[in-house]
């Protein structure tokens, strides 16, 4: 028997950024948005797949609340420091062709890593779960923020979080997390496109 959902959580990556080419994980650059007719389609989207008086919640990182802006004008934003993504330490803002190939590593070594003066991706599950599980004790939500992030609930979401990192998060895409009664997670849906 299914078990009784307590809260449905958007999870939303923001919009593409500047600095293409370099890793930005705490590097604060703007967002680069879909203009017209790409931002209102997004915008539908979203309030498709959203529950009615869900609550806003984004990373500060500026890319994420200019995304938050874009696709949900005038609502109020909460902001949540737990949900920045993966600080790279001393590779933040390097260009990817400059960084260490980190490829043949098991995902359970990856998962640990921590590149210097940074943080592991399972530093970044420890601070995502209580600010997860916080928002969706509130209710429905619709979460602005980062691929990594993203991926750490999904790892929750399978009780194995170095899984989270065998997901594709692009950029402007939705995915679906079921907050159950007993306090586990289910995914509804992962990586769908809000702009076709």
């Amino acid at each position: 028997m299914a078990q009784p959902v307590a809260a449905d959580v958007i999870l939303i990556r923001h919009a593409p950024s500047e600095g293409a080419g370099r890793l930005a994980g705490r590097l604060d650059v703007p967002a680069l948005l879909p203009q017209g007719g790409a931002i209102a389609q997004a915008r539908a989207r979203l309030a498709a797949l959203a529950a009615a008086g869900a609550q806003l919640v984004s990373s500060p990182a500026r890319r994420c609340l200019e995304t938050a802006a874009a696709l949900c004008p005038g609502a109020g934003v909460a902001q949540d420091a737990r949900l920045w993504e993966q600080d790279f330490g001393d590779w933040e803002g390097q260009p990817y062709a400059a960084l260490p190939n980190l490829g043949a590593l098991p995902r359970a070594d990856l998962a640990g890593f921590r590149p210097p003066g940074g943080e592991s991706f399972l530093d970044v599950v420890s601070r995502a779960r209580p600010a997860l599980a916080a928002i969706a004790a509130a209710g429905p939500a619709v979460i602005v923020a980062h691929a990594g992030t993203i991926r750490a609930a999904l790892g929750l979401a399978l009780d194995q979080p170095p899984l989270g990192l065998a997901f594709e998060i692009a950029p402007l895409s939705a995915t679906l997390l079921r907050r159950l009664a007993d306090g586990q997670w289910s995914a509804g849906f992962v990586n769908l496109s809000l702009i076709a």
